[in-house]
């Protein structure tokens, strides 16, 4: 059953991976759009572990936007997008935004994808689903019947999907942020976080490159 799953998820990153404009070999450039998701619709919640144990609930981020990104090692969309991502992660950070940007990585254990981590210095939150539960649980949420791989959702303060991406993109686009940062009413920033809320800081050192 569980190969089955894998299967389902991966066949579309493979169809996106492998497209090309006609007479070359280069793969799809990262695009800056995001598709509206009309009306939007509750983000499914769950829980998951990070690389070194912690467990991290959808819910926990009430009150900031997130950016739920769905991915794997072996696809190439999914590993083009990566710095893009971490730039715009630390930008975030920067500004101090009340927004969050996590990556759930589909169907390979921590040793897997700490191989791939620790040659690009990731600092954003990358959390497992080993059984692609969760991403089954999203697979109707995004537009086309399926999960591709890249697919990420942005979700308001109010816990609903009001965004989706299929493919890569480039994250830390201008643009792209500002849509993002506008989901949340300004001040928002500048409350504490709810008793129990759980933080997010960068990945310990040692689940990161030395």
């Amino acid at each position: 059953m569980r190969r089955r799953k894998l299967h389902t998820i991966a066949a579309p990153c493979l169809a996106l991976s492998l497209w090309a404009p006609p007479g070359g070999g280069a793969e799809p450039a990262l695009t800056k759009g995001l598709t509206a998701v009309h009306p939007p619709v509750p983000a499914p919640d769950f829980t998951l572990k990070d690389m070194d144990g912690k467990a991290h609930r959808l819910a926990g981020w009430r009150g900031k936007a997130v950016i739920l990104n769905f991915w794997a090692t072996w696809c190439p969309p999914c590993r083009k997008e990566m710095p893009s991502m971490e730039r715009a992660w630390r930008k975030l950070r920067e500004e101090k935004a009340p927004v969050v940007l996590v990556a759930v990585n589909v169907g390979e254990d921590a040793d897997t994808i700490f191989g791939f981590t620790a040659q690009m210095d990731l600092s954003f939150p990358i959390l497992l689903d080993e059984r692609s539960e969760v991403a089954d649980r999203y697979r109707q949420l995004t537009g086309i019947g399926t999960m591709a791989l890249p697919t990420t959702f942005v979700i308001d303060p109010e816990g609903r999907v009001v965004y989706r991406a299929v493919g890569g993109r480039e994250w830390d686009d201008p643009a792209l942020l500002a849509r993002v940062r506008a989901l949340v009413p300004p001040g928002a920033g500048d409350t504490a976080p709810a008793p129990g809320a759980p933080t997010v800081e960068p990945a310990p050192a040692s689940r990161r490159p030395g």
